[in-house]
C-alpha cells in the first residue's frame, strides 16, 4: 500500500484507523533469546519511546513496526545508532507493544505495510538517538565540569577532557535531566552507518533457532486448537457432529465459533486427527456457484465497456479515430495467495479479567482492539506481544483480525488457554487473496509508432470495499495504481482509464506490490508491444516516451549500462527490459532468459532501483533478490482457481513456489540518488514478471497476455 499512490484511500484507512484503535497499552516484550540481557525499564535511560540505554552500556532500540524478514530489525537501529554515536556491537532490539508513540508517522495507526518504515521513521529515530546523545553529554559536562561545547561522542562514550565515560556509567544522570525539545542533527558527512553496510541484528537468532515466531509460542498447561472452515467462500455452519472427534486421545473440547468449528486438543496432532473425525453439514450459500471459467468471462465482457473514471484527458474516441495504427490487448490475471512461509497462527490467555496474546501480525493495535470487542474488555486489560512474523506479505494485515479474532473466540468460548494453528491448507484455503483482474486496452498510435490514444479498462475486486475507507467515487484506487498514474501517459494527449468493481464472495486483501502486481505487468508488456509495432528498440522507445520522468530514466539508462542492453546476447539467450515506480521507488530490471522444452528459463535479472537515500545498501539489494523471486514464482506459477466456490489448490505442491534450482544470478545496482526516500520492501515485485515475459517475447515472438507464463506453451522463432 503506498501513500503516494493510493492517497483518496489511504485518508479515509487513517480516519478509520482512529476509530478501530481502540485504547492503547503500552507493553514492551523481547521475542528472542536476549530477554534477559535487557536493563529493566525502571533503571534504564529511557528518554523516548523509542530508546533504551542500561548501566551494563546496554542499548535497546524498540521498533515501532515488526520485522517480518524485511530488515527494519537493522535498518532501524542503524538510524538511531547514527544519531546517539552508539557502538554497533552494543545494540539490541526489540518489538514494541500497542501504544500512540508507535502509530505511523503518517497513517496514524501502527501498521507496518506500504513499504514504509524506513522512510516514516527517518526522522523520528534521528530525532531519538539524537535526543539521547545530547542528554549524555549533559551529564558528562555535569559531572566533570567540562563544558558541554567542549565534550563529544565517539562509539558509546562521552569524551570530556581527558576523561572518557560510557553511556551506561552516564545512563542514570542522564534520566534525571530535561528532555530537550530540539536537537541538532549530525550532517551526512559525519554518518558511519547510514548508507553503509552493517551486520543484520537479527541474523544469528535467526540461523540459530534462537529467534522466536508464534509457531514457537509454548507454555505449560497450553493446548492447541485448529478449525474446520467452510469448504465454499461464504459457507456457514448448518449443524455439526462432535461425536467422533471428541473420541480421539487428546481432544480436550470441540466448540463452534463464528467461523467455523474448532477442536482443541493437548496437541495438534489429536487436534488435527480430532477435526477430521468431523461430521460437518455446511450452507454453503450463493458461493458454490462460482467458478473461475464463469468469472473470467464476467469479467472480460465487463471489459468492452467504459468503467468508473480513473484517468482521463482529451476525447479518446476522437484519438483513436485519427490514429494511423490501432493495437487491441486482453490481459487476464487469476487470485494470488500470500503464503508466507509460517501459517497464521495465535495464542491466547485469559485470566480473570486480563488477557493476553502472541502473535505476528502487522497490525498489533487494531487486533488488540478486536479482541478487546470481542471480549467486551477495555483494550488496557489486553496485552498484545508481537514476535517476529514468518512473513506476511499483506496477509497478517487484515482489518477484520480475522486470524487473531477466532483465536479469541477460540479461547473465550472454551475457556482455555489455547494456541490456535493454521495448516498450510488452512493458510492457503482460509481466504485472503490477490484479487483476480482483467484489462482490455486500445492504443492508437501516430505515424512515426508513438501512442497518441489509450482506452484502458480494468475489473475485479476491490480490497477496499465493504470497509470503512472505501472510496466515495468507487475507483478503489490500488485496483488502477501504476496505470491511472502512469508517466507513459504524459505524452499521450487522448487518454481514458476505467474501473468496473466487481462484487465476489472470495475475500481480497493487499498483496505484495498490491495494484502494481497487474498493473506494471500491462503497461511495461504492452509498451514492449508498441516499440516493437514502431520498429524501435524497447529501451530508446521507453527514453522517448519518459522524458519528463527523470527517476524512471535513471534506473532505466543504469539497468540498460549494467546489463550490457546493446551487447549481442550467445545463441539461444534472450534479454526483456522493464521499469516501474511503486512505493515512492524506481525499478528497472533486465531479464535474460531461454526457452527449453517449451518452457522458460530464467538465467539472470540484473536491477538497478532509486529509492533516493539508501539507509542500508545491503538491505535494499535483499529486498530487490527476494521480490525478484517473489515476482518469478508469481509471473511462472502464481494461480489459484475455484470451481464451485471451492479453492483447487491447497499447498506447494500444487500453488508451485519458484525452487532454489530456479533462481536466477541476480545483479542489483543502486541508484546515487538525492531524490525523496522510497520504500524497498515490495517495488522489486513488479517490474520482474513484464521483463521475463517481454525476452520471451524476443525469443519466440509470442505475447504473454494471460498469467502464470508456465501455462502458455513457447516456441523458438523460426
Amino acid at each position: 500500500m503506498s501513500d503516494q499512490q493510493t492517497a483518496i484511500s489511504r485518508r479515509n484507512f487513517l480516519k478509520a484507523g482512529a476509530l478501530l484503535s481502540g485504547g492503547l497499552l503500552i507493553s514492551f516484550t523481547i521475542p528472542q533469546a536476549n530477554r534477559l540481557l535487557i536493563q529493566d525499564a525502571t533503571t534504564a535511560f529511557a528518554p523516548n519511546a523509542f530508546l533504551r540505554i542500561g548501566a551494563d552500556n546496554s542499548i535497546t532500540v524498540i521498533l515501532s513496526h515488526v520485522e517480518m524478514g524485511q530488515g527494519i530489525w537493522t535498518t532501524l537501529p542503524m538510524i538511531l545508532a547514527e544519531e546517539l554515536d552508539a557502538d554497533w556491537d552494543n545494540i539490541k532490539v526489540m518489538h514494541s507493544g500497542v501504544d500512540k508513540d508507535y502509530n505511523h508517522t503518517v497513517y496514524g495507526i501502527q501498521i507496518t505495510g506500504g513499504s514504509s518504515s524506513t522512510w516514516s521513521e527517518f526522522d523520528r529515530y534521528r530525532k531519538a538517538g539524537a535526543t539521547a546523545r545530547v542528554m549524555l553529554t549533559q551529564a558528562a559536562a555535569k559531572r566533570t565540569g567540562v563544558a558541554i561545547e567542549n565534550c563529544t561522542t565517539k562509539n558509546g562514550y562521552v569524551i570530556a577532557g581527558g576523561k572518557k565515560l560510557s553511556y551506561g556509567e552516564l545512563a542514570t544522570e542522564a534520566s534525571t535531566l530535561p528532555v530537550p525539545q530540539n536537537v541538532t542533527l549530525r550532517p551526512p558527512a559525519q554518518w558511519k552507518l547510514i548508507g553503509k553496510g552493517v551486520k543484520r541484528l537479527d541474523a544469528s537468532v535467526k540461523t540459530n533457532g534462537q529467534a522466536k515466531f508464534g509457531m514457537d509460542i509454548q507454555f505449560p498447561g497450553m493446548l492447541t486448537a485448529v478449525v474446520a472452515h467452510a469448504p465454499v467462500f461464504g459457507g456457514k455452519v448448518k449443524s455439526f457432529d462432535a461425536s467422533g472427534a471428541k473420541a480421539v486421545p487428546g481432544v480436550k473440547e470441540v466448540v463452534e465459533i463464528p467461523t467455523g468449528i474448532a477442536v482443541i486438543a493437548d496437541h495438534f496432532w489429536a487436534a488435527n486427527q480430532g477435526r477430521k473425525a468431523l461430521k460437518i453439514i455446511w450452507d454453503d450459500g450463493a458461493g458454490a456457484n462460482l467458478s473461475t471459467k464463469t468469472q473470467v468471462d464476467a469479467y472480460q465482457k465487463l471489459a468492452h465497456t467504459d468503467g468508473l473514471k480513473a484517468a482521463q484527458k482529451g476525447n479518446v474516441d476522437q484519438g483513436l479515430a485519427k490514429a494511423a495504427k490501432l493495437l487491441k490487448a486482453e490481459y487476464v490475471f487469476p487470485y494470488l495467495a500470500h503464503a508466507p512461509m509460517e501459517p497464521l497462527n495465535c495464542t491466547v490467555k485469559i485470566s480473570n479479567d486480563k488477557c493476553e496474546i502472541w502473535t505476528g501480525t502487522q497490525l498489533p493495535g487494531i487486533d488488540l482492539a478486536a479482541a478487546a470487542r470481542i471480549l467486551g474488555m477495555k483494550p488496557e486489560q489486553i496485552t498484545m506481544n508481537v514476535v517476529f512474523l514468518g512473513g506476511g506479505f499483506g496477509r497478517r494485515a487484515t482489518i477484520t483480525s480475522d486470524f487473531v479474532s477466532e483465536a479469541v473466540h477460540i479461547a473465550k468460548a472454551s475457556g482455555k488457554f489455547v494456541k490456535m494453528v493454521w495448516t498450510r491448507e488452512d493458510d492457503m484455503k482460509g481466504g485472503y487473496y490477490r484479487p483476480m483482474f482483467v484489462h482490455r486496452i486500445n492504443t492508437g498510435l501516430d505515424a512515426s509508432g508513438m501512442p497518441i490514444a489509450w482506452r484502458h479498462n480494468i475489473v475485479g475486486q476491490s480490497i477496499m470495499a465493504g470497509t470503512p475507507f472505501e472510496s466515495k467515487d468507487g475507483v478503489d484506487s490500488t485496483s488502477v495504481e501504476g496505470i491511472a498514474d502512469s508517466p507513459y501517459f504524459e505524452t499521450v494527449p487522448d487518454h481514458f482509464v476505467g474501473l468496473h468493481t466487481a462484487k465476489e464472495v472470495v475475500p481480497v486483501l493487499w498483496f505484495r506490490s498490491v495494484g502494481h502486481t497487474h498493473t506494471a505487468y500491462v503497461m511495461e508488456t504492452m509498451v514492449d508491444e508498441l516499440a516493437h509495432t514502431a520498429g524501435q528498440d524497447p529501451v530508446a522507445y521507453r527514453r522517448k516516451l519518459l522524458q519528463k520522468s527523470p527517476r524512471h530514466l535513471a534506473a532505466l539508462n543504469l539497468v540498460a549500462q549494467k546489463a550490457e542492453w546493446d551487447k549481442k546476447l550467445p545463441e539461444g539467450r534472450y534479454k526483456g527490459i522493464a521499469v516501474h515506480e511503486a512505493f515512492g521507488s524506481y525499478v528497472a530490471q533486465v531479464a535474460e532468459i531461454s526457452i527449453d522444452n517449451g518452457k522458460p528459463r530464467v538465467h539472470k535479472v540484473t536491477c538497478a532501483i532509486d529509492c533516493g537515500l539508501a539507509v542500508n545498501p545491503d538491505g535494499v539489494k535483499a529486498q530487490m533478490e527476494s521480490g525478484i523471486i517473489f515476482g518469478l514464482t508469481m509471473a511462472l506459477y502464481g494461480e489459484l482457481t475455484i470451481e464451485k466456490g471451492q479453492l483447487q489448490q491447497s499447498n506447494f505442491y500444487d500453488y508451485r513456489i519458484a525452487r532454489m534450482n530456479e533462481s536466477p544470478e541476480i545483479d542489483v545496482y543502486i541508484v546515487d540518488s538525492n531524490e525523496k526516500m522510497g520504500g524497498a520492501g515490495e517495488c522489486a515485485v513488479p517490474p520482474t514478471a513484464p521483463a521475463i515475459a517481454n525476452a520471451i517475447f524476443a525469443a519466440t515472438g509470442k505475447r504473454i497476455y494471460n498469467l502464470p507464463i508456465m501455462n502458455t506453451p513457447l516456441k523458438h522463432i523460426s
